[in-house]
């Protein structure tokens, strides 16, 4: 594995020490998730106020409507209209409203018009761009606001964003570690935790992101995201006591937040709690109804034997894809992985997973298109691209459960064996609907001979 050298040019030796922790290297790469539920926060320019910080002492909805009416006194204030422009992406990402992304767009293009060489609107559309998955689009605007000014790091966050999600991984490690000399504060915590995470260094993400924790203060929208991220991936390492403990912390910093709500959900799901859990996703997609909210609400009625009220909200994901499509979010990817789960046209759903992994040949994307084929009965061919989803080393349970059941289907039981048990013991709790099938077929494997 390529290690990711940290030599900050200013960098003290308290925190290289802090840097270095767990194994002294970061791992190339980036994602998300999504489905990390949540991306990246906004990466705010320097000396730009973050928006979101209750700190300031004034609402957001208060700083946008003193940035709208200083542009209704000074219609050719450029800087006014970028500075609008990343707040309506705060707040977006506050309310999980898609309808913020035109807003923002005009905006910004108001402000390029006046400006083109505005740093801070060039990247703002990159970080736009990351939000509609429009990732070609978002390293163009990151690469043009980075040689406008190469030693503010804005612009790098955005590159090693794209970059991870186009599977473009050593060109993300290249630009991460430029951003880690400039400027080793927040923004760069999270992304080496997640590169680490990628290669399967649970314990340096960890670390990483306590660091992140630690730098982002203890209240707020971006306190509120780095704590639930570090829930995240105890969550995902199966220990649910930390797990419980991060979201916990992160509805402190900013209650209400949606995403610890819907995590300390999943975590009431993986206690058996259900009717907790389902009321915890219900209050989370009342303040923020996201995709994956409303998806994991639908698979924990499913799982409770409440068939018709999970079927009423997969409708209600594909009428929320849609608002987020007429908005300018390209979902191809989380689209076919919805239909493979949940019982879309196979033929569809392989021919959609395949354009999107034309256009993001990641990790990510290689898992989804490796699923969709699993479920078309293509199981040599789901193989291939189940092997490229784990090429990086991730401890992604859901991935090795994906290779177990096509090794499963390809009758190498034996793989199949090594794959499931692997699922299972990275996070026992790593679905709500496969992971007692998980369970299932390991159990059967076990119980026959051998090959």
């Amino acid at each position: 594995m390529a290690a990711l050298k940290l030599k900050p040019k200013w960098v003290s030796l308290r925190l290289l020490a802090v840097l270095l922790v767990a194994g002294g290297v970061i791992a190339t790469s980036w994602l998300l998730a999504a489905l990390r539920s949540g991306s990246q926060p906004a990466l705010l320019p320097e000396g730009l106020p973050f928006v979101g910080n209750a700190r300031l002492g004034a609402s957001l909805d208060r700083q946008i409507a003193g940035l709208q009416n200083r542009l209704a006194a000074t219609p050719d204030d450029w800087q006014a209209y970028s500075q609008l422009g990343v707040a309506y992406l705060q707040k977006a990402r506050e309310t999980g409203d898609p309808s913020y992304y035109p807003k923002v767009e005009g905006v910004l293009q108001k402000a390029l018009a006046l400006a083109p060489d505005d740093y801070t609107a060039l990247g703002a559309m990159g970080e736009l761009s990351l939000a509609r998955h429009q990732f070609d689009a978002a390293l163009a605007w990151g690469e043009q606001a980075r040689q406008i000014n190469p030693d503010r790091t804005y612009a790098y966050g955005v590159m090693v964003d794209a970059q991870v999600e186009l599977g473009r991984y050593a060109e993300a490690q290249e630009t991460l570690q430029q951003m880690v000399d400039l400027r080793p504060d927040q923004s760069a915590f999270t992304r080496i935790s997640y590169l680490r995470e990628l290669h399967g260094d649970t314990a340096g993400a960890i670390a990483m992101m306590q660091q992140a924790v630690d730098s982002a203060g203890p209240r707020g929208e971006r306190s509120a995201w780095t704590r639930t991220q570090l829930a995240h991936l105890h969550f995902n390492r199966g220990d649910l006591a930390q797990a419980e403990r991060g979201y916990l912390y992160a509805d402190q910093a900013f209650p209400g937040y949606a995403h610890a709500l819907a995590g300390l959900g999943r975590v009431r799901a993986a206690q058996g709690r259900m009717d907790e859990a389902i009321t915890l996703l219900d209050r989370a997609i009342q303040v923020m109804p996201l995709p994956e909210f409303v998806t994991t609400l639908g698979d924990l009625y499913l799982v409770s034997g409440r068939p018709e009220a999970a079927q009423e909200q997969y409708e209600l994901v594909y009428a929320i894809q849609r608002l987020y499509t007429a908005n300018g979010v390209e979902l191809d990817v989380e689209l076919a992985l919805f239909a493979a789960d949940h019982g879309g046209v196979a033929v569809e759903t392989v021919q959609q997973a395949r354009s999107a992994f034309a256009a993001r040949p990641s990790i990510y994307a290689a898992d989804v298109l490796a699923w969709a084929l699993y479920r078309a009965g293509q199981f040599e061919e789901a193989q291939q691209f189940s092997q490229q989803a784990l090429r990086l080393g991730t401890e992604d349970a859901l991935k090795y459960f994906h290779a177990g059941m096509i090794a499963y289907q390809l009758d190498n039981r034996t793989q199949a064996r090594a794959d499931l048990a692997r699922a299972l013991a990275i996070n026992p709790y790593f679905s709500i609907r496969y992971a007692d099938e998980a369970r299932r077929t390991l159990a059967a494997l076990e119980a026959t001979p051998r090959n």
